[in-house]
């Protein structure tokens, strides 16, 4: 027998203003976009916005629906939209912000297990990290490297 350790390492900024301006605008397209969310159940609203290698902004919101499974959180929206429109293009930043319609959200909320894995796949796709930044509401925000820095162990094609 024998043990593996696995760490994370991650970069907190403060505030919005301690970001590079390019992901200061990134997360603002996010929080607008988080806005748009339609969450009538969790009443859990989430933003995400990519930086894709083009020059394009893509950005999504979570969308629910009364048959829970059917919905789609923020981050698989942007990034299906992104590999749907711009099949070729590499994702570079990911940007991700989450608000509780009742109480405010101020630690950094991470992309949940599905959506990590499906950004999993158009990194290891694309062959490129992918940068990818979150906060709650308000306060700090966490960027992680990579995709891999959250999901050590990703499934990917090579298992099958």
């Amino acid at each position: 027998m024998k043990e593996i350790s696995v760490t994370s390492s991650f970069t907190a900024y403060d505030s919005l203003n301690e970001l590079p301006k390019d992901v200061q605008d990134l997360m603002t397209e996010a929080v607008e976009i988080r806005k748009k969310a339609y969450a009538p159940y969790s009443q859990f609203k989430v933003g995400a916005a990519l930086l894709l290698d083009n020059g394009e902004i893509i950005s999504g919101s979570n969308q629910e629906n009364a048959a829970y499974p059917s919905g789609l959180c923020a981050e698989r929206t942007a990034i299906f939209y992104a590999g749907s429109k711009y099949p070729e293009a590499k994702i570079l930043k990911m940007a991700i912000t989450a608000a509780s319609d009742t109480n405010q959200t101020t630690a950094p909320i991470p992309p949940c297990g599905s959506c990590r894995q499906s950004i999993a796949e158009y990194e290891i796709k694309q062959d490129t990290p992918i940068e990818i930044y979150f906060m709650g509401e308000i306060g700090d925000i966490y960027k992680s490297a990579s995709l891999k820095n959250l999901l050590p162990f990703m499934f990917d094609k090579k298992f099958l």
